[in-house]
């Protein structure tokens, strides 16, 4: 299955641009599933559909969303539902830990009392994450499109899958493993009986589930998608998300430039703005093109309400708001009957400053802008990290890390046994050395260019002697 995550800045419109991607998959013939976790309602506004529905049946058996609902031929919407699968887990987990319950005096919770706890969303977005690639072929989804959260949470969440693997491995490795075979024995001498074998079971599918998730992940077919409304403070958040997204190994596709405000003005207040947003965009596209597209879409002058013409739109139909200085009018208090908004388009509404009369801006007109993710196998992606061997010219392995966006103020490595311990900003990663490198020690590192280069001299007393 393809899958897009869309994250980016704080505010940028994450949840517009994922939208607009999920349309523009459809609209080339692919079933598309839009997963978000925004339970605000505004999805539901930009799809021009109401509010979602629980899935019916036990919540052990029920997958993390919502019913999926079509608003638009070949693509479904649903929300993660975070408090259901929560309930539906932890009740599923104190079954199985009856007898450890039992044995410690506890009285489990019922499902009516458990609420969500602050963290779990992640946990529940990577479960649907997983859950979505699990369908049966012809009865699934050929594109995933998940409107993820801002970008360093994304990232911590994308590291999460291979970071609690590590810490089962260390809290349960698979030698100590073998004890549950002296169970039986162990409860006779202590009196007491010891934790049920589910419990172990359970690291088990733990383990497995995570493993699942992460090859998701890791997978060539799972990109980003970076939004950013371009502007002095974005340009270094745009900076350290791109640093750990590389870190932990994830495939950005594109950079959407958001909400770009005309240019050519007459207002020099409007001037002003313009003109900063260009130089950021200008600084966008020195970081990232040509090798990942910077794709621009311009401000509507208002939010985007519902799909409009769902159909392909013409070329550069995509129309910014007039730039030209107008007069705000005081609103007026009288009151207004709301009615359910039906996902057809508004009638046509004047437009502020130039009188002419348009149809609000719905996703189908950035569909188009912001285009359908292109096809890629669905296959493990090569690792980045390279050894490159200069032992001939200069003694040493040297370890090739890509890093573009990091700076060496936030930068630092620690060599702990085995393992290379990375952070980057607010990032962190624990990476294994390969073989070869495990029989060094570390003589140096540098940032140049966007690579990290860790240096690596073999140690005469592990090195393999030359006959």
């Amino acid at each position: 299955m393809r899958t897009v995550l869309v994250t980016g800045t704080g505010g940028a419109g994450r949840t517009t641009v994922a939208a607009a991607t999920a349309l523009a998959a459809a609209r080339e013939g692919q079933r598309t599933l839009l997963l978000t976790a925004d339970s605000d309602g505004t999805p539901e506004a930009l799809l021009g559909i109401g509010a979602p529905r629980a899935v019916p049946g036990r919540p052990a058996d029920r997958l993390p969303w919502s019913v999926p609902v079509e608003p638009a031929p070949g693509l479904w919407a649903a929300r993660i539902v975070t408090d259901e699968w929560f309930r539906g887990e932890l009740t599923a987990l104190q079954d199985r830990g009856h007898g450890l319950f039992d044995l410690l005096g506890a009285t489990p919770l019922d499902g009516e009392e458990l609420t969500a706890l602050p963290g779990v969303e992640a946990i529940a977005l990577l479960r649907a994450l997983r859950a979505a690639q699990t369908a049966p072929p012809g009865t699934g989804w050929d594109v995933l499109v998940v409107d993820m959260p801002p970008a360093p949470d994304t990232v911590a969440l994308l590291a999460l899958p291979e970071q609690l693997r590590r810490y089962l491995r260390r809290l349960l490795p698979a030698e100590r493993q073998a004890a549950r075979a002296l169970r039986p024995m162990l409860a006779q001498l202590a009196g007491v009986p010891m934790p049920a074998q589910k419990l172990y079971e359970t690291a088990e599918r733990w383990e497995r589930e995570l493993a699942a998730v992460q090859g998701v992940i890791e997978s060539e077919a799972t990109t980003v998608r970076l939004v950013v409304e371009p502007g002095p403070l974005a340009d270094r958040a745009v900076r350290t998300a791109r640093a750990g997204l590389a870190l932990h190994g994830c495939r950005v596709e594109a950079v959407i430039a958001n909400r770009l405000l005309p240019t050519g003005t007459s207002d020099p207040w409007l001037a002003a703005l313009s003109g900063q947003q260009q130089d950021a965009l200008k600084e966008l596209y020195e970081q990232w093109a040509p090798a990942i597209p910077v794709r621009e879409l311009p401000h509507l002058g208002r939010d985007p309400h519902g799909l409009g013409d769902p159909r392909p739109a013409e070329p550069h139909s995509v129309e910014p708001y007039s730039a030209e200085p107008y007069s705000a009018e005081p609103y007026s208090a009288e009151p207004y009957s709301a009615e359910p908004h039906s996902g057809e388009p508004h009638p046509a509404e004047p437009h502020p400053g130039d009188g002419v009369r348009r149809a609000p801006a719905g996703l189908a007109d950035l569909a188009g802008a912001v285009g359908a993710p292109g096809a890629r196998p669905d296959r493990p992606a090569p690792d980045p990290w390279t050894v490159e061997d200069r032992l001939a010219e200069d003694g040493v392995l040297l370890w090739r890390l890509p890093l573009p966006g990091a700076d060496r103020d936030g930068l630092s490595l620690v060599r702990r046994g085995d393992e290379l311990i990375v952070t980057v900003a607010p990032f962190h990663r624990v990476l294994p050395l390969p073989s070869a490198l495990r029989r060094c020690t570390v003589s140096g590192a540098g940032l140049r260019d966007g690579w990290l280069q860790v240096r690596f001299t073999p140690d005469p007393d592990l090195w393999p002697k030359r006959l």
